[in-house]
């Protein structure tokens, strides 16, 4: 059994998104596929206790922020990424001692096979 609890994580991961980010001219025209996920570090010990979704960082919330700012067009994703983490952070009710925020760029155009390319931001 277990006694005590002493990290709590949500995650929202494999957020899927079609989006204008890049460099080159048909990225800003034809778009791409992208991945993101989120973890987000905080105590949801008496959400967990009283069940109140109020008192936890709500993933639905992550998923919103995460489809708005994907929309906004950018040169890079670690722009992307920031604006993410960023904007999760003012938008919590809770506490957040912790986040990450990894951004994967599906079949990016690059000169050879590639499956992916990503940032990654924590705080």
């Amino acid at each position: 059994m277990v006694t005590k609890i002493t990290k709590h994580k949500v995650a929202a991961k494999g957020i899927r998104a079609f989006a204008y980010h890049g460099c080159l001219p048909e990225e800003k025209n034809i778009g791409g596929e992208f991945l993101v996920d989120v973890i987000v570090e905080c105590d949801f010990s008496i959400a967990a206790a009283t069940d109140d979704l109020n008192l936890t960082v709500d993933y639905c919330m992550i998923f919103d922020i995460v489809q708005e700012q994907m929309k906004i067009p950018s040169k890079l994703i670690e722009q992307v990424a920031y604006r993410i983490a960023n904007k999760i952070v003012q938008s919590a009710k809770q506490e957040i001692f912790g986040l990450r925020v990894r951004i994967t760029k599906i079949n990016p155009p690059v000169n050879g096979p590639i499956e992916n390319v990503w940032v990654e931001v924590e705080a």
